[in-house]
């Protein structure tokens, strides 16, 4: 147990340690976390991927070929557009052997991460889960996704270092 919380742990130092670097350095690391949690009351599976804001930008300009920018309002529509087709490429998710349909919700940002979420269509008490997380490993070939999935209060971690993007997990 105390390894998943240090996992967590681990990526929310980053985040600090970095509020400290001016804004034009790239930071050491390239980390980004995905929640993947059951709600039992709407049988979804709800998702949320934490990333370093900088880093995210990057991947968009990299994958679209434009200028993407957070905490600017007038790229809003731009930036939900491209989220939402990027989350579609980056991830997939499978219960029971089927996958399923992941629908983007939104982003939220702060000024140095971006909150992407997402909503899986209904499923029924899931037993096996499986992800595919391969987030900015377009940009970066040291990227790592650290990767909870939390099915009726039972939850499993795992880290996901670039090239690995495969997570299989029994509930």
């Amino acid at each position: 147990m105390q390894g998943k919380f240090f996992l967590t742990f681990i990526f929310s130092m980053m985040l600090f340690f970095q509020s400290f670097t001016k804004v034009d350095e790239v930071h050491p690391y390239h980390v980004g976390s995905v929640e993947i949690n059951y709600n039992a009351k709407s049988k979804s599976f709800e998702i949320t991927g934490r990333f370093f804001l900088d880093d995210l930008e990057n991947g968009l300009g990299k994958k679209y070929g434009n200028s993407f920018h957070f905490n600017d309002e007038k790229y809003k529509a731009r930036l939900n557009e491209a989220l939402e087709k990027y989350c579609a490429e980056y991830f997939k998710l499978k219960a029971d052997g089927k996958f399923l349909k992941i629908n983007y919700v939104g982003y939220e940002e702060d000024s140095e991460s971006v909150n992407i979420f997402l909503e899986s269509e209904t499923v029924s008490s899931p037993k096996k889960l499986e992800a595919a997380v391969s987030f900015l490993y377009n940009l970066f070939d040291d990227q790592i996704n650290i990767v909870h999935m939390i099915v009726n209060g039972d939850r499993k971690s795992e880290k996901l270092t670039y090239p690995n993007r495969y997570l299989y997990r029994q509930f």
